[in-house]
C-alpha cells in the first residue's frame, strides 16, 4: 500500500509530515486531507484562531507533490 505525506504550508512556514500514512489510493489520500483540514479548521474556529492561508501538500513517498488542498476549499459557504 502506498504511503502519502500531508505537509502543511502557510504564511508562517512549512510543517513537514515525517511519518506519512498508508492509504490504498490517491483518492483516499485526498479524502483524508479534506477531513483533516476540516478538523483543524473546526478547532481553530473554536479557539478564535486565524483560519486563512493553510494548504495541505500531499506527496508520494518519492517527495513528488501530487495535490495541493487549500484548507478554505474544504468549507462550504452560503452565497
Amino acid at each position: 500500500m502506498p504511503r502519502y505525506y500531508f505537509h502543511i504550508r502557510n504564511h508562517d512556514g512549512f510543517d513537514e509530515d515525517l511519518e506519512g500514512t498508508e492509504l490504498p489510493s490517491f483518492e483516499a489520500a485526498r479524502e483524508e486531507a479534506i477531513a483533516a483540514a476540516r478538523e483543524i479548521l473546526a478547532e481553530r474556529v473554536l479557539q478564535g484562531d486565524l483560519i486563512d492561508g493553510d494548504v495541505f501538500e500531499i506527496t508520494r513517498e518519492d517527495g513528488v507533490i501530487i495535490d495541493r488542498i487549500p484548507f478554505r476549499s474544504t468549507m462550504n459557504f452560503s452565497t
